[in-house]
Order: C-alpha cells, then structure tokens, then sequence
C-alpha cells in the first residue's frame, strides 16, 4: 500500500518541479529576449558580415587588410593611449578614492562623490572644447603661461597629437577610477584594523598583510576597465584630431561613415570585431576579478 502511495505521488512531486522550474524563469525572459535582439544578435550579425566579401563570399582579406598599414597603426596608438591613460590615473585615483572614503566628512564625500560622476561622464565634443578654449593655440591658460614665459606650443605639443589626447583622457579616467575603486575602500573594515592592533601588528604590517593583498585584486579590475574605456574612446579625440591622429574608433567611425574603399565595404566590419575582442580581453578579467572580490566586500 505504501509503495502504491510512492509510485503515485512521484509523477505528481515531478509535475510540480517542472512547474516550479518553467515559473523561475519566466521573470528572465524578458530580459533574455533583450539581451539576444540588442547585443547578441548585433554582435553575431556583426561577425558575419566582416568575412563577406563585395561579391557576399566568404574571405578573410578585411581582416588581412585590418593588420597591416595604416589600420596597424590605429591599434597600436589605441592601446598605448589605453593603457598609459588607466597607468597615470589608477594610483591617484586609488589613493584620492581612499582619502574620501576615509578621512573626510560624510558631507565632502557626497560632493565629491557626486562630481566625480559628473567629470567621469564629461567627454565628447564639449570635453574637447572645454580642453580648447583653456589650453588650445588661442585658449586661456595658453596665454596665460605664455605672458608667464611658458610656452607650451614652442614643440611639438597640440590637443590633436598622442600626447593632448592623452592629457584630455586623464580628465574623465581619474574620476572614473575614483567610482569604480571606492567601493574597495569602504569595505575595509575598522574591525579588522582593530584586530590587527591588539595582535600586535603595525600599520605597515596590516597594510602589508592585510589591506593591499585585498585592494589588489579591486585595483588591477579597475585598471582594466579604465583600459577599455580609453581604448574605446571616440567623440572626444574626433573633435580634437579630426582624424589626424591614427585611432581605431576614428578609422572604424571613417570607415562605417562612407569614407571606405570600394575594394572592402566591410572593413570596418572586421575593425570592429577585432577592437570588441581586445576589448573583452580587458571587461571579461575586470568582471571576474570583481565577481571573486566581491565575496570579503559584502
């Protein structure tokens, strides 16, 4: 009679499983249906079409054409631009992110919390005029350091080389290390300070043993993120180079905009694809790294 009961009942605890099952995902599918029409789609849209030829056959010749001059060019000055920007800012934004998580009134940090949103998100075409009228040929402080005996331009100094382009990028990546590093700063706890005080341990010895090994692995994702957004950076160093320095985004934007060779339609295709593969290189750690540190930060 019991094993009746049994037989009968597990069809049944089944049924509802599967039930239960379906039901969980319901609410994800909306966002699943998203996810596959804005992005994956695109993306696998993208992938095809950078292999099809003029005549729709497969080829890699847009890829050949990608790596080689003056498209070689674009990536590489990309990349230098990528990194050197996230390396000039990652550690005084670190440290500016732990003084106002630290030392300042609750009051100072939502200000300077509110600004650093503000300048991490200032860039494109008003970035770059605002870089123009201070330190441009004719701006402000150009006159100023001129009249002082300074004067920037006697080399080979300009916005629209390597060099001013990078200077205007530290401008948005220092605050947007400061975001992105913050939330490493306030879970460090006091208790642990405490802890290592009454076993003896020094400042040196707990920042040595304790505070650095955990900011660490918070550092190195934010400094890959900021590596993906300079390297991915485009209407600032478009309205200050006007295509003059070799970029990637540039050549891809020239490209995408008409200014292509009859010869490869889809070469910026194939541009693309390769500049979201370096730039995953870089995303796909940082959410890693940020997935494993988030288990002492909560």
């Amino acid at each position: 009679m019991t094993s009746n009961i049994k037989t009968e009942g597990a069809p049944l605890e089944r049924s509802a499983f599967r039930f239960f099952k379906i039901t969980s995902v319901l609410p994800a599918l909306p966002f699943l249906l998203i996810f596959s029409f804005f992005f994956i789609y695109p993306i696998s849209k993208l992938i095809y079409v950078s292999f099809m030829s003029n005549e729709n056959t497969f080829t890699f010749g847009n890829y050949q054409t990608a790596f080689t001059q003056p498209y070689s060019t674009g990536f590489i000055n990309s990349i230098k631009i990528a990194f050197f920007s996230a390396l000039l800012t990652a550690l005084p934004g670190a440290i500016a992110a732990y003084f106002i998580e630290t030392r300042g009134p609750s009051k100072l940090k939502r200000s300077l919390a509110m600004m650093s949103g503000v300048l991490a998100n200032t860039g494109g075409v008003p970035l770059a005029f605002m870089f123009t009228a201070a330190i441009g040929i004719q701006g402000s402080l150009t006159k100023i350091l001129k009249y002082l005996g300074f004067d920037i331009y006697s080399g080979t100094f300009s916005l629209g080389t390597f060099t001013g382009i990078l200077l205007v990028y530290l401008y948005f990546q220092l605050p947007l290390m400061i975001i992105v590093f913050s939330p490493a700063i306030t879970a460090l706890r006091r208790e642990w300070v405490e802890a290592a005080k009454n076993l003896g341990a020094s400042q040196f010895n707990y920042w040595y043993r304790i505070g650095f090994p955990l900011l660490f692995p918070s550092f190195i994702a934010s400094f890959l993120l900021l590596f993906a957004s300079g390297f991915s950076a485009y209407a600032t160093a478009n309205a200050l180079t006007v295509g003059n320095l070799p970029l990637t985004p540039l050549q891809i934007g020239g490209l995408l905009d008409g200014n292509v060779s009859a010869a490869q339609l889809n070469l910026g295709k194939a541009l693309s694809v390769a500049m979201i593969l370096i730039s995953a290189i870089a995303v796909i750690p940082y959410l890693i790294i940020q997935r494993k540190a988030a288990r002492w930060q909560q």
